[in-house]
């Protein structure tokens, strides 16, 4: 599951990147919203999630994770996608409507990554590294 949230952090990082690159070329900045959650709340938090899963392999394999993965994968580019609009001035109640359920949807994901993390990251399961996990 770490895995899976790091390529999905990357796709973020990448988007965030572009559009950042888009705004300083036009001098355009009415993206400034979409790039800082693109590069916080998805490459950023993505990221971190995903190590944390890659650390703590029994938070990984609870369902928990899953239902993580899914509401952040649907969610956000949900809130991404209709905070463009909004920026180019597109803002019927349909789309600041779908905003708000990007915005809980991606918000739901994170209250049960953190629900993960205090169930199934627990100080016992951090060991130091040992002479084999170096080596590789």
């Amino acid at each position: 599951m770490g895995v899976r949230f790091l390529k999905m952090a990357v796709v973020y990082i990448l988007l965030g990147i572009c559009i950042g690159i888009y705004m300083g070329t036009s001098l355009n900045f009415a993206l400034t919203s979409v790039h800082a959650h693109a590069n916080l709340f998805g490459w950023a938090t993505l990221a971190l999630c995903g190590f944390t899963y890659l650390r703590f392999p029994k938070a990984a394999e609870s369902p928990l994770a899953k239902w993580h993965f899914w509401l952040q994968g649907i969610g956000l580019p949900i809130m991404l996608i209709t905070l463009t609009l909004m920026a180019h001035g597109y803002a019927p109640n349909w789309v600041t409507t779908l905003k708000r359920i990007g915005e809980a949807v991606a918000g739901i994901g994170i209250l049960v990554f953190a629900i993960n993390v205090f169930i199934n990251v627990k100080a016992r399961d951090i060991h130091s590294r040992s002479q084999h996990d170096v080596s590789m």
